[in-house]
């Protein structure tokens, strides 16, 4: 079988599952998903991710690189369309308004930059910006903006890791609407310690839901298919990777079908 037919063979598989989860199939459906990840372990389609929406397995630490990549790749052309005017995304804006009382804010590097939403809310007061994203179509509307002096196609952590930049680290490290699609945030906020500049910011934001639903839970992949963070989680794991100076503000991250969806703006000092 070629690999056209094997994305096809997965394509409608997928499809199968979501019609069987639709009319409440909810045992037929988790199976689905379960012979979907035995097709391919990578999980371009998310199987596993909507599987811990359902109840029906833990989440994972982290969305599957190939889902993202897929989703944003698929999505990229109508983006900003779609955060922005339909669902009243305006994270970069909050972080802008939050961030202008510090001034100049040096070199800023954007994690998960997609097609550049914070790059133009942060370019007139960044030194130096760069960006990175694992989906290239991201990338390319990024770069066509022109408020990027760097972007870079890849996955954010492994970035930090081996990038060696020919200063003393960045000022600022911004990650919005990033944590949605990772689960445990320790090897994240672990690598952006190491590469922020004495004194830097990191800026980044998250999604909640109530107490009851996460039930003591540090994160946990909600109804639609995003992680939810709980605040003492994220509060503690930067506390341990050495943030002195933590400010987590509850924000409005975006709408879903008309009803506000609650998170978190967070701004720590290394």
């Amino acid at each position: 079988m070629s690999e056209r037919d094997d994305d096809e063979a997965l394509a409608e598989a997928y499809e199968r599952g979501l019609e069987l989860e639709k009319s409440g199939e909810s045992r037929a459906a988790a199976e689905q998903y379960r012979e979907i990840l035995n097709m391919d372990p990578a999980d371009p389609t998310g199987a596993s991710i909507r599987l811990a929406a359902m109840g029906e397995a833990p989440a994972p630490e982290t969305a599957p690189p190939a889902y993202v990549t897929l989703l944003f790749d698929q999505t990229a052309e109508v983006f900003d369309n779609l955060l922005v005017e339909q669902l009243g995304y305006d994270v970069p804006m909050q972080l802008r308004e939050a961030l202008l009382p510090r001034g100049d804010l040096g070199r800023v590097l954007d994690l998960g930059c997609g097609t550049g939403l914070l790059g133009e809310a942060l370019a007139d007061q960044a030194v130096h910006l760069t960006g990175v994203d694992l989906s290239e179509g991201m990338v390319e509307i990024a770069g066509e903006k022109e408020v990027y002096d760097a972007l870079y196609t890849g996955d954010a952590t492994l970035f930090l890791a081996e990038v060696e930049p020919d200063w003393n680290g960045w000022d600022l490290i911004a990650a919005t609407d990033m944590a949605p699609y990772l689960g445990d945030l320790a090897s994240l906020i672990e690598a952006v310690v190491k590469r922020l500049a004495p004194g830097g910011l990191f800026a980044f934001s998250t999604e909640t839901l109530p107490a009851d639903v996460m039930a003591g839970r540090p994160y946990m992949v909600g109804p639609k298919q995003r992680y939810a963070h709980d605040e003492a989680y994220v509060h503690e794991l930067l506390k341990r990777a050495g943030f002195t100076q933590i400010d987590i503000t509850g924000i409005i991250v975006r709408y879903d079908e008309g009803s506000a969806v609650p998170g978190h703006l967070v701004i720590a000092r290394r």
